[in-house]
């Protein structure tokens, strides 16, 4: 699990950022904290934070001298902005000190879900280790640049739509349109529609298998999974 600090000066706006936090699969909420102060005692008492959303107007000093402080003692846990401020100053000085991201408030809970998913996906690619060549290279830098979700077409549901990403997300490799009917219970039909909807919004990216006879199969693949070659891979 990754352990998440949340930060926010406004107590209500922390407990909606905790809860959208805890709806993430493989996040859990370590605490809250609502001053600059009560940030670094709470990550000084729990060394296993890995991730700090934080914000930047506190009562008692901003985000970014808490994250000042942090790199002072030598704490490297990353950061990712939650917050009003929007002025290109505040931005420029939180890349500068190293935040991996930055979402602007008032957000929803798509915008920090994509955040926190590719957050993941980077601390997997980066814990594998060894040497990385240029295209991994361009992926972990740009992997935290996800957008919110698309805004789905008319006779598109939500929910159906929120099941066959999460079918993606969590699948271990590319899965064919039967496969996503068969983990959400949608039809075939249902579930190539969603597909092709992900693979156009640039969500997901299409793959061929080859079998020994016939048309290839299509499958498909989150595309934070998919690398950074350009146009969609194909599987021999």
């Amino acid at each position: 699990m990754i352990e998440v600090l949340v930060v926010d000066d406004d107590t209500r706006v922390a407990r909606v950022n905790a809860a959208y936090v805890e709806k993430v699969p493989g996040f859990r909420v370590a605490g809250e904290a609502h001053s600059a102060a009560e940030a670094l005692r709470q990550l000084e008492a729990q060394p296993q934070i890995d991730l700090v959303l934080m914000d930047h107007y506190l009562p008692d000093g901003t985000g970014l001298s808490v994250v000042q402080e942090m790199r002072r003692r030598g704490r490297e846990t990353d950061v990712i902005m939650v917050t009003a401020a929007r002025d290109v100053s505040t931005v420029q000085a939180a890349m500068r000190q190293g935040a991996l991201q930055y979402l602007v408030k008032p957000f929803a809970f798509a915008g920090l879900r994509a955040k926190l998913e590719a957050y993941a996906e980077l601390r997997r690619t980066l814990d594998s280790g060894g040497e990385a060549e240029q295209a991994e290279v361009d992926r972990i830098f740009g992997a935290l640049s996800s957008g919110p979700e698309p805004e789905l077409p008319k006779g598109h549901s939500p929910t159906t739509a929120e099941l066959v990403r999460r079918a993606l997300v969590n699948a271990e490799g590319p899965l064919s349109a039967q496969e996503i009917a068969e983990r959400t219970g949608v039809s075939r039909q249902t579930a190539q529609r969603y597909l092709k909807l992900l693979e156009r919004t640039g969500r997901a990216r299409l793959t061929l298998k080859y079998g020994d006879a016939g048309r290839p199969e299509h499958r498909y693949v989150w595309a934070t999974r998919a690398g950074g070659a350009a146009g969609p891979p194909t599987e021999l």
